[in-house]
């Protein structure tokens, strides 16, 4: 999961009961165009970022356990899946979360927490395709990420603060790595520049 990031918010989560017993819970995890402080830096998921992304199999869970059981499962997106999102111009969007309130206890749980207001944040697990930093001299950049590779994940979080230890050092490390590609490439120029201004005062010798 190296190569993966995760992104907690407070998002708008909807739950409501079907004749079938089946809890139903809708939202939208991934929004376009806005801007988020994530401690070292701030980002911004650009619009469009999805629309290469691969989302062909993706799961709901609770706070990112693994060791449970998905209480969902998207599979291409289709109708036959426990979960179904689309993407539009302004990101993700759950169009259900089917969940089985009825036999799992879990997902009842879940449900019950959503219905109440108590759980009102999501987290998504995804990997960047293709990203762009801009003011990396000042104390506080801001990253835009203009693709997203594919997402993997989706859970419902206790605490949609951004907070997490991991996922702060990952930040640091993006933050990091944009700075020295950011160095290396004036270091670069620099290296250019002055053997341009040699070989320009070479040829004054010359002459």
């Amino acid at each position: 999961m190296k190569d993966f990031e995760q992104r907690s918010y407070t998002f708008e989560l909807n739950a409501e009961e079907t004749e079938d017993h089946v809890g139903v819970i809708t939202g939208r995890p991934i929004v376009y165009e806005s801007k988020t402080d994530l401690g070292y830096f701030d980002e911004v998921i650009a619009r469009g970022a999805l629309d290469h992304a691969d989302l062909r199999d993706v799961r709901f869970l609770v706070n990112h356990d693994t060791s449970k059981i998905p209480l969902a499962r998207s599979r291409n997106n289709n109708e036959n899946s426990t979960m179904k999102f689309s993407v539009d111009d302004q990101g993700l969007l759950l169009d259900w979360v089917k969940l089985d309130i009825e036999n799992n206890s879990e997902a009842r749980n879940l449900y019950s927490a959503v219905k109440r207001g108590d759980i009102t944040g999501m987290s998504f697990m995804f990997s960047v395709g293709d990203e762009e930093w801009s003011n990396l001299e000042s104390d506080h950049p801001t990253r835009t990420i203009k693709e997203i590779s594919n997402v993997i994940e989706v859970s419902a979080v206790t605490f949609p603060a951004y907070d997490d230890t991991s996922i702060s050092v990952r930040n640091k490390q993006a933050l990091d790595s944009a700075r020295s590609a950011l160095d290396s490439v004036e270091r670069s120029l620099d290296s250019e520049l002055e053997l341009a201004k040699a070989k320009f005062e070479a040829l004054l010798k010359v002459r």
